[in-house]
């Protein structure tokens, strides 16, 4: 899940700190980062753009890589969008805030996706980083619902509307929300 890197649009509470170009350029460099960590072809990579209509047309993001809209909702019903445009899955989708994300990390998360119906990679400030699925069809349209966004409790809040006990947990990764998290990512090599 990507945004388009304008100032004063993406990473509003790190610009709040930093200045907000500063925020949208680390953004920038650290969106494009990712995704070429994380294409690789055992999966395919998709890019979920948003705005829908500036993320369509972009030159920011890789032309050879699929781009889907992620719609104008909440996290959560942008979520459920995502997952319910693919027909099957396992699926895993990622914030594209989290320098150490790695093809290692989401390999691991598919492994888990073959004996549980849900997988969840947390963050260190009680959000969560990755969120995938066995299958499309098991998710509820509760799923999501109800959670506080941005907020210690958006972990835990998911967890409670899953339908199921199968589900499990991946890598705890740091994203990058503020001044700390920024510097903690500009010290690693």
């Amino acid at each position: 899940m990507v945004k388009e890197p304008r100032p004063g649009k993406v990473k509003t509470r790190l610009g709040n700190d930093i200045g907000m170009i500063e925020a949208a350029w680390w953004y920038r460099h650290q969106s494009l980062s990712l995704i070429r960590k994380v294409a690789h072809p055992k999966w395919e990579t998709v890019i979920a753009v948003t705005p829908d209509i500036e993320g369509q047309k972009s030159r920011v993001w890789p032309p050879e890589l699929k781009r889907i809209s992620q719609g104008m909702f909440d996290l959560g019903e942008r979520m459920l969008k995502i997952i319910e445009s693919f027909r099957v899955g396992p699926i895993c989708i990622i914030g594209s805030d989290i320098p150490d994300v790695s093809i290692e990390k989401i390999d691991r998360a598919f492994k888990v996706l073959m004996r549980n119906e849900f997988v969840i990679g947390p963050t260190l400030d009680g959000g969560f980083w990755l969120f995938g699925a066995r299958k499309i069809r098991t998710i509820s349209k509760k799923t999501f619902k109800n959670v506080r966004w941005s907020s210690i409790y958006a972990y835990e809040d998911t967890i409670k509307t899953l339908d199921t006990e199968r589900w499990a947990l991946c890598d705890t990764l740091r994203d990058v929300d503020e001044s700390s998290d920024y510097m903690v990512a500009q010290k690693k090599p």
